[in-house]
């Protein structure tokens, strides 16, 4: 089997009411999707998720000017050789960013094809499924206007909990006491029973991050998810050293080497490499094997599509606690709330919860039926 095209699709969609993180305002959901297509009639599907406020066309762009021709003729169930053949060829110039953004892309539709020849899911092709079922959380808590939405932030919270969601993470990063506010607000609502996870998307400085997380400590969150920037390790290390909240990171790093660096730093308490980043399931791979020799909790980032979310499915069932126990707490996945039309149009079956639960998907390689008149519709198919 060999490959001989590579189809890459940029969808975008305008939102009717924009939302804020603390990085800025989402006027738009996209995604940069692909398709890899073999002499067998076979194709597989990949995506790089358009991280918050990135545009889409860098990411095609890479994969129709650099990588497509790269892997023409070779055979795709060769994940990790090919893996490498793309690292290696961009190394000097793509070791973080849009380039690995797109390498997992194609590394996702590779372990897709690999799967439908094998007739296997790509848990199974990882090493096997350590939960068939995964608990969920509820991603949210975006902003309409920016501050002072601690009222509309408690409804969405007890809109969640009568969803079935027992997890919740808040975005926060909005200021010091607006996030106090959310997150009393959040906590007074629903009460005592529900986890709480808190995302601040990179927003503060050591000092700020410590202060808050100060004031919340007595609410037992689960975690505190990107308190500074990614490039900041002294802060990241200042802030897990100060807080007892256990500390989250990695949607913004890239491949093993940038995992080795918050690892061996002893900076994390929580890795989260997104697989539509991070350089695809064979990046989560080496990622996952360090992580559990340093002892630190995998627990993959995913905001993406169906496919990001299928994808990240696959990767939480295969992936081991690191500290093994008879009652170890287990991974959990990112259900995110939020509009996005490519999360329930772009495949036949979305994902759906059941009370805050998730089914691991049984069929060959991600087990999506990609819904093919949504993508030539709605897509633009990019070519150079």
């Amino acid at each position: 089997m060999k490959i001989i095209d590579i189809k890459t699709y940029i969808l975008s969609n305008q939102l009717q009411q924009p939302f804020a993180y603390s990085q800025g305002w989402v006027t738009h959901r996209s995604t940069t999707v692909v398709e890899v297509v073999t002499d067998l009639g076979l194709s597989g599907w990949g995506e790089t998720f358009s991280v918050g406020l990135q545009t889409p066309e860098i990411a095609a762009s890479i994969i129709e000017s650099t990588f497509k021709p790269l892997l023409m003729g070779e055979d795709p169930t060769n994940t990790e050789v090919l893996w490498h053949k793309m690292y290696h060829h961009t190394r000097d110039y793509g070791r973080k960013g849009v380039v690995i953004g797109a390498i997992s892309a194609i590394d996702i539709a590779l372990w897709d094809l690999h799967g439908k020849v094998t007739n296997q899911p790509i848990y199974k092709l990882l090493g096997g499924a350590f939960r068939e079922k995964i608990q969920a959380y509820a991603t949210g808590f975006f902003r309409t206007k920016g501050q002072g939405e601690a009222k509309e932030m408690a409804n969405e919270a007890m809109k969640h909990a009568s969803d079935g969601f027992d997890l919740m993470k808040v975005k926060i990063g909005f200021g010091i006491q607006d996030d106090l506010d959310v997150i009393n607000g959040v906590r007074n609502a629903i009460g005592d029973k529900i986890t709480l996870m808190i995302d601040a998307n990179h927003a503060y400085s050591a000092v700020d991050a410590v202060r808050l997380g100060l004031s919340l400590e007595k609410m037992d969150l689960r975690w505190f998810e990107e308190p500074v920037v990614p490039e900041n390790i002294r802060a990241y290390q200042e802030v897990k050293r100060k807080l007892s909240i256990p500390i989250a990171g990695g949607e913004a790093e890239y491949t093993v080497f940038g995992f080795k660096n918050l690892l061996e730093n002893n900076a994390i308490d929580i890795a989260q490499p997104d697989v539509c980043l991070v350089g695809g399931f064979t990046a989560c791979k080496h990622i996952m094997a360090l992580a559990y020799a340093y002892g630190v909790e995998v627990n993959p980032h995913v905001w993406g599509t169906a496919i990001g979310q299928y994808a990240s499915l696959h990767l939480l069932a295969a992936t081991p606690v690191s500290n093994h126990s008879l009652f170890a707490q287990q991974p959990v996945f990112e259900y995110d709330t939020s509009m996005h039309p490519f999360r329930t149009e772009l495949v036949e079956q979305p994902i759906e919860h059941k009370n805050g639960w998730v089914d691991v998907p049984q069929g060959s390689g991600l087990g999506i039926k990609i819904n093919r008149s949504f993508v030539e519709n709605k897509g633009k198919l990019v070519t150079i």
